[in-house]
């Protein structure tokens, strides 16, 4: 530990982090970008310190590794790629879905590899994963702000990191032996109260300064899966993908109660019911949560209609891919879930697909986001934007409809 930082007595989490980003900052051992704070820090020596990487034994056996997407990782990420294994990052603050799997085009230089390993690399070279991927992860790279030598980490204090790795765990990407890594400069390896964390945290296995390789021997279990009981409405309706396997896992009987809906939180919710309780065969989905889609409010009766929307200006998502034997009140359910109610339903099982209306483009947009990776009786549903969106009277509408017979 750098004799620079030093921590109080009790310090909490906060404190820890406050003392790391001031000394970083304070002492120019920062990079860009800049200030670090509220950051997962990049610093100057960080792709040494990543350098060290390919040395792990870990890492030599690995075939798909999965690296976050902060700065200080980017060398991480360059020399899983050099090293012709399968990169996935995950998206940032998981707003479009879980991981993205980084695919390098045919012959790449060194030159391409670096800049596939940059963020603009990821939106360009890379093809979304799900959680219906059959992936195993094998080495888990992470940020931090602060660790420990026993293992102990703590990051900006969003928790996205630990979420990422419940999601694995969920989906059984990781194993309970899956090594992380975690890539600081020095003065970040401090001395952290066990008693600070939580059954959430993420620990670490290995820790790569630019001076040294530390192998933490740490025997605490990792998270197994999402803790639902400390997610909030808010961070639910920032992660789509969340949404999702809360919905899968209430079908799978698990609980998932969130921190809002505990009797012990202050002005506790109402539990959100992800039953199916309409009659199966009415199509006119009800309106209950629809208005808390970003932007829009409730009018009248119409779930999702704005204060300019006009059945001239009604977009259409085509959700395809719906296995056989689905009920239209099973579609209904997971839209009621997502607060993906639109204005008309038209469903044609028949055809495996169905047609959703909603007020303008911006709403069936943020559907999209929210429905990434729905799927039903394992199968994951194909939602889009429906072709040639009509303009106005049902002769359009039917034209739309035809594009996908």
């Amino acid at each position: 530990m750098e004799a620079g930082v030093r921590l109080s007595a009790g310090a909490s989490k906060w404190d820890i982090r406050e003392k790391i980003w001031d000394y970083m900052e304070a002492n120019n051992l920062a990079d860009f970008p800049r200030p670090v704070h509220h950051r997962i820090p990049n610093f100057k020596g960080a792709s040494h310190a990543a350098s060290r990487l390919p040395g792990l034994q870990e890492f030599q056996t690995a075939k798909t590794i999965k690296v976050n997407p902060d700065a200080p990782q980017r060398m991480a990420r360059f020399l899983t790629l050099e090293a012709r294994k399968t990169l996935l990052v995950p998206t940032p603050r998981l707003r479009t879905g879980l991981f993205n799997k980084i695919v390098p085009p045919p012959g790449a230089t060194k030159e391409i590899l670096r800049i596939c390993a940059t963020s603009q690399g990821v939106k360009n070279y890379s093809v979304p994963i799900g959680l219906d991927a059959k992936v195993q992860v094998d080495l888990v790279v992470v940020g931090s702000v602060a660790v420990s030598e026993q293992g102990w980490r703590i990051g900006k204090g969003e928790g996205f990191a630990d979420m990422e790795y419940g999601m694995m765990a969920s989906m059984g990407a990781v194993r309970e032996d899956t090594p992380v890594v975690t890539v600081v400069h020095d003065c970040q390896v401090v001395d952290i109260a066990e008693e600070l964390l939580e059954d959430h945290d993420l620990t670490v296995d290995y820790i790569l300064t630019p001076t040294r390789t530390i192998k933490t021997g740490c025997k605490r279990p990792k998270p197994q899966g999402i803790i639902w009981h400390k997610i909030s409405y808010e961070m639910l309706e920032k992660i789509p993908i969340l949404k999702n396997l809360r919905h899968r896992e209430s079908q799978a009987g698990k609980d998932v109660t969130l921190k809002d809906e505990h009797p012990d939180f202050p002005n506790a919710r109402k539990p959100v019911d992800l039953d199916e309780n309409t009659k199966p065969g009415n199509t006119n989905l009800p309106a209950e949560s629809a208005s808390a889609l970003v932007g829009h409010c409730c009018v009248g009766n119409n779930p999702l209609s704005t204060k300019s929307g006009t059945h001239g200006a009604l977009t259409t998502v085509y959700v395809g891919n719906i296995p056989p034997g689905t009920r239209v009140s099973e579609l209904k359910s997971a839209l009621r879930e997502f607060q993906a109610v639109p204005l008309r339903l038209s469903w044609q099982g028949a055809q495996h697909r169905a047609f959703l209306d909603y007020t303008d483009k911006i709403t069936a947009e943020n559907v999209l986001a929210s429905l990434k990776g729905l799927s039903l009786r394992g199968h994951t549903l194909r939602v889009e934007l429906a072709k040639n969106q009509r303009s106005k009277g049902q002769v359009a509408f039917s034209e739309q409809r035809n594009k996908y017979k």
